[in-house]
């Protein structure tokens, strides 16, 4: 049964790839000319002049005070899909002025039929991937490196986030800042302030760095002030000039939290704790530029949980932050590009694991506060310092950490420095230290530098990115090969011809106590190259990319291989945003000792691969639907050989959006593993409803299992923002086990928490 539908999967896989390439191919000679591009128009010739006015309009979405009228107008938009400068479908017009106080942007996106206005999200942060948005970035210090996202929709959901390694946004930071938006007859207007207490710049320059975007989902389009490449970045961006006579208050924000908890563990040791438990947050600015963060008794229980994950690799995987205290000015502490994926809208190297990819950072935040096993551990308190002074960015930070009793790990302070001064046009040269391990008893410390070049200039609107870095450990009781060190080049162009080489050795000593290494003793190449075609206009698919992704893994003392991974594939992306994908993936696993590669969560079966060299191949096919529909998803299936055996993997999601704010989401997959030492099926259900009953108060619940762990786990979260600062989370976290899989699960451990704040802003 299973080498059938393997060979039905390979050769279906393979018939994909080949009409994929023939339509390709086919569709070159016809593509749409992108008009040749204006120079000064995308490096920053674009210029507004903004006025200061002394009137603060009532941010309510209307645009209707006479104050909008005297605001600097941008109106000159052009289309940056599907074709690069031509004339966008629909007009818009953005009008931008200042107080002392704020940043204030009214926007009007005409529609010739609002009827079609795509508006499904209404929870506050949530992403609006698939909904009609309008984008403003910043870079207040016109460095062509850093910046702010901001973005809102027509429900008037707003979203941001900071800008690093200059192309990549983290939407995890968040500011105080206040946006509506309103649908009329005309279309949709947007009202946005920023205040300039929530961003940092430097008061000595009155130039900043600004572009805007507008999206029209149905169609997909994208329009933009600036663009280079269908991108837009703080490279990619123009000025607004005439900054003067800002204030930021006493640049103090005070933030009183009030956690009021119930923790249960079920069983016969069972126990009831409750604790009500005040919280302390401090930001001031030190200067307009530079950034003081205090946090007492910090508690991070109304963070969102992870997605529930199955490790089948012989390495650990990586999860991402998720904590304000830790995301603020997070751009800062960033290192030698190590963890850089697929910008959004481009194509990375699917060949490397994501755990290999961020394999060797010198600092990750999630290890202070957490045990080994995921438990949280009390932080007493925490100070970061961190922002720009001229061209040099620093950041510090120290962190004192209550004892972890589970794990008998001391209490501790660890501390984390880092500076970096911008270069040339793009680039930056910086340093890096870290003193401490907050999941060992042990002295360690850490040391690095690190180039990261990057030219957004040159011509055709291509990119090049390279970057260059070292770092040096210390560990009580280590000495020698604790070192790692790596560089690479990329073109990350989002048409025509892209790729990059990659390269990191990790020495068999090294360790980076605040840091993450998931493998030792190792030389990663990772290479990829591919080509993406923009299409004929109108037609049914918009962009064809074809690739090869390459990686392979060895053991730096012999040579030896232990993995490698080649990937030929390509995606077909239509008008509505649905992609087709295909893939021929070639792999080789090479094991020095045995491999559990499955252990029955009641501990009675137990497969081992034992030691050897393996090679396999599989197919793997996908469709994703986008999300614009009322329905939604994704399926997939992935089949061949593994470790002697084989394996097939189906998945699929599916997103019902009953009206705007209301919704549904299961995701389910399946992997299907026959080999020599026994057999096994792993599983992994979710289940997600979200529930808008305004833009600033929703209900989400989560449900997930996997059947290796026979875990069943909820995430309840009522959430309340009755205006940006002040926050109330009602979380119910509740974990269930069926060890003995006779389907009647039990509860292990219960938390309800109650978490208030308040931002005092002086």
């Amino acid at each position: 049964m299973l080498f059938t539908l393997k060979s039905t999967v390979i050769r279906s896989t393979t018939v994909i790839l080949l009409s994929l390439l023939a339509l390709s191919l086919s569709a070159i000679g016809n593509a749409q000319p992108i008009t040749p591009q204006n120079e000064a128009g995308v490096t920053g010739g674009k210029t507004i002049n903004i006025i200061n006015l002394q009137d603060d309009p009532r941010i309510d979405g209307l645009l209707d005070e006479a104050v909008w009228a005297d605001a600097a107008l941008v109106d000159d938009f052009h289309q940056m899909t599907p074709v690069e400068y031509a004339q966008p479908g629909q007009r818009t017009e953005v009008r931008l002025f200042y107080t002392k106080d704020a940043l204030y942007i009214g926007a009007r996106m005409y529609e010739t039929d609002p009827s079609l206005i795509i508006k499904n999200v209404m929870r506050q942060g949530q992403g609006l991937l698939n909904d009609d948005v309008f984008n403003l970035v910043l870079d207040p210090y016109l460095d062509r490196r850093s910046g702010y996202l901001f973005e809102i929709n027509p429900n008037g959901v707003r979203v941001e986030g900071i800008f690093q390694n200059v192309s990549q946004v983290d939407r995890n930071w968040t500011g105080i800042w206040q946006a509506k938006s309103n649908v009329d007859e005309l279309g949709w207007t947007a009202e946005l302030r920023i205040p300039f207490q929530t961003i940092s710049f430097d008061p000595a320059h009155t130039d900043w760095g600004i572009n805007l975007r507008r999206v029209t989902r149905r169609n997909n389009e994208e329009m933009g002030w600036i663009s280079r490449n269908r991108l837009m970045n703080p490279s990619i961006a123009g000025t607004v000039s005439g900054f003067t006579g800002l204030q930021q208050g006493l640049g103090l924000d005070v933030v009183p939290y009030l956690v009021v908890r119930q923790q249960k563990a079920f069983g016969p040791k069972g126990h009831t704790d409750q604790t009500v438990e005040p919280q302390l947050d401090m930001y001031y600015k030190v200067t307009p530029q530079l950034n003081a963060a205090l946090t007492l008794n910090t508690d991070f229980s109304a963070t969102e949980v992870d997605d529930r994950a199955v490790n089948l690799t012989r390495f650990n995987l990586f999860f991402p932050e998720r904590r304000d205290f830790f995301i603020r000015d997070a751009d800062i502490f960033q290192f030698g590009r190590i963890g850089n994926g697929t910008v959004f809208g481009q194509e990375g190297n699917d060949a490397v694991p994501n755990s290999a990819l961020q394999n060797g950072r010198p600092f990750f935040s999630r290890n202070i506060g957490l045990s080994n096993n995921g438990a949280p551990v009390d932080i007493n308190a925490g100070a970061k310092v961190s922002g720009r002074i001229g061209k040099l960015n620093v950041g510090s930070l120290i962190v004192h950490q209550a004892e972890d009793e589970s794990s008998a790990v001391s209490a501790q302070s660890v501390f984390v420095g880092r500076a970096a001064l911008n270069v040339l046009r793009e680039s930056q040269i910086g340093v890096i230290a870290t003193k401490g391990d907050p999941q060992a008893n042990i002295d360690n410390s850490l040391v690095g530098a690190d180039f990261r070049y990057r030219n957004s200039s040159l011509s055709g609107g291509k990119v090049l990115e390279s970057e260059v870095w070292l770092q040096q450990s210390n560990t009580t009781g280590i000495t020698g090969e604790d070192a790692a060190w790596g560089f690479g080049v990329n073109a990350p162009n989002s048409n025509g011809w892209r790729g990059g080489y990659t390269f990191k050795r990790i020495e068999n000593n090294f360790n980076p106590g605040i840091g993450f290494v998931n493998q030792k003793g190792i030389d990663d190449h990772a290479l990829d190259f591919g080509f993406r075609k923009f299409l004929q206009a109108g037609g049914k698919f918009r962009s064809i990319y074809a690739g090869f992704d390459g990686y392979r893994n060895s053991n730096t003392n012999t040579g030896e291989l232990i993995s490698a991974v080649q990937d030929i594939r390509i995606n077909v992306n239509t008008q509505s945003n649905d992609v087709i994908a295909g893939s021929i993936i070639q792999q080789q696993e090479v094991l020095s000792r045995n491999f559990v590669i499955y252990r029955a969560s009641d501990g009675k079966r137990v497969i081992t691969i034992p030691p050897g060299d393996y090679s396999f191949t599989r197919g793997a096919a996908s469709l994703t639907f986008a999300g614009q529909r009322q329905w939604s998803g994704t399926m997939g299936i992935s089949q061949g050989d593994y470790y002697g055996g084989e394996s097939l993997q189906k998945n699929f999601g599916v997103l019902w959006q009953m009206r705007p704010g209301y919704n549904l989401q299961v995701r389910y997959s399946e992997n299907e593993i026959t080999l020599p030492q026994g057999n096994f099926v792993v599983r992994q259900t979710s289940f997600t409803s979200l529930i808008n009953f305004t833009a600033d108060l929703t209900w989400s619940n989560r449900v997930q299992y996997d059947n290796v762990s026979e875990g069943l786990g909820l995430n309840s979260r009522l959430y309340w923002i009755p205006e940006p600062g002040r926050e109330m989370y009602l979380v119910l976290n509740w974990n269930m086990t069926d060890l003995d899989k006779d389907k009647d699960f039990v509860s292990v451990n219960s938390d309800l928490t109650l978490k208030y704040n308040y931002t005092f802003r002086f």
